[in-house]
């Protein structure tokens, strides 16, 4: 049954509650043991955020096999062994895990068996560059983190300065290649999850130099290589025709829909009205916020296009062009725009599935009346990207720690 009237503290339960059960029914043990297929492999290969528990369920139904396990720095390994590298920049043990995949899979018969386990974060967690340095790496990447680029172009910029990205270590094998993976990505592009390692890349050395062009970026060194690889004069990604796709299977085993669907069904389960907006958004954290404060405001005046009350539910992922000196992440920094928008409170939550928004050591926040009722002022703290800095004095950051997963990003409003 629907509230006719302000539900005060029961809002702020519903929201947390309905996201620590989208964690749960999300979780990618329980998504990849229901994936994974029946032939025993030869060699299991695990990177990113989610790679532990998906090693675990592999482990659990094939017993013992030889395997290779790559996780952020900080991040619970079962019991495992595995390389702790390091995210969201790449550093030397993401070089090392990269040169001993490399040479794992080299050497390989044709008949040998891989089962690829690729979740979000694996393009730093594997790094291997192509023609710069790794410091150059590291700088490039923090430079288009901090640029505002999509996870596409930063993509395509990591692809081609990369031995190991835009499915080179399918072509580094004979061997054939299953690949189940949990998608961080808007759209579930298998080429895009962690850089594809394995899948086929449409784009070119060109679009990667168009990239640094668009966002003023100037990395001689890597445009030097890029130029290189756009006059043909270096080997291109994997191509979408390419023969070696032949040996190559792959499962998209969860996504962002599934941990917003998991949370509609818990909020319908308690007779509450929830509507799922999209689980794709992208663009600017700010612009975002914009859509969903005018979204919310059209509801609470005209009932339109739903009638109150309701949950509003939406994914994807955001990005942030940072100004300020001060710290966040794009959930944050959605949460803190939204604030800044509204004409009158609400509850909402958002969040990064993995735990982490971005350098903030939180993995999103809470906006409740109470937040409005302490008058502070959004301007200062937008200026200086310091939603950080905000919900440390509201006081609602939501702190998980690493949750294991990584499904993108969770957004949760209810409209009265």
């Amino acid at each position: 049954m629907a509230w006719s009237k302000a539900p005060g503290p029961e809002a702020k339960s519903l929201l947390l509650t309905a996201f620590r059960q989208a964690l749960e029914e999300a979780h990618p043990y329980r998504l990849t043991l229901r994936a994974l297929p029946k032939a025993k492999p030869h060699l299991i290969l695990a990177v990113g955020k989610g790679a532990a528990w998906m090693l675990r369920a592999a482990l659990d139904r094939y017993g013992e096999v030889h395997y290779h396990l790559t996780l952020p720095q900080g991040q619970e390994a079962l019991g495992l062994r595995a390389v702790f590298a390091g995210h969201p920049l790449p550093d030397g043990e993401s070089q090392r895990a990269a040169q001993e995949v490399l040479g794992l899979l080299k050497g390989l018969p044709p008949k040998a068996r891989v089962l690829a386990l690729v979740s979000g974060g694996g393009s730093a967690l594997w790094c291997l560059p192509l023609g710069i340095s790794l410091e150059e790496k590291r700088a490039l990447t923090e430079a288009l983190l901090r640029s505002g680029a999509s996870i596409g172009e930063i993509n395509t910029v990591r692809k081609h300065l990369s031995r190991v990205k835009g499915g080179r270590l399918l072509l580094a094998t004979p061997a054939r290649v299953q690949a189940l993976l949990l998608s961080d990505v808007p759209g579930d592009d298998p080429g895009v999850i962690a850089s594809g390692p394995f899948h086929p890349d449409p784009t070119t050395y060109a679009d990667a130099l168009a990239v640094l062009d668009r966002y003023r970026l100037a990395f001689p060194e890597a445009r030097r290589v890029l130029e290189e690889g756009a006059r043909g004069r270096l080997p291109e990604t994997l191509k979408p025709q390419d023969p070696a796709l032949k040996r190559l299977s792959h499962r998209i085993v969860g996504r962002n829909l599934d941990l917003l669907e998991a949370a509609q069904r818990f909020l319908r389960g308690q007779g509450h009205r929830a509507v799922i907006l999209s689980d794709r958004f992208g663009g600017e954290a700010r612009a975002l916020a914009r859509f969903h404060a005018e979204l919310v405001e059209t509801i609470r005046t005209h009932g339109l296009p739903f009638k109150p009350p309701l949950f509003l539910l939406s994914g994807g992922e955001a990005q942030v062009q940072v100004r300020g000196k001060g710290q966040g992440g794009r959930n944050l920094e959605f949460l803190l725009s939204l604030y800044a928008h509204l004409k009158a409170p609400l509850y909402a939550l958002a969040a990064d599935s993995d735990g982490l928004d971005g350098p903030s050591g939180a993995a999103g926040a809470l906006l409740t009346p109470e937040v409005w009722d302490l008058g502070l002022d959004p301007r200062p703290f937008l200026a200086e990207n310091d939603s950080l800095g905000f919900f440390q004095k509201a006081g609602t950051l939501l702190k998980t720690g690493p949750t294991g997963t990584n499904l993108n990003d969770f957004r949760l409003l209810f409209v009265e």
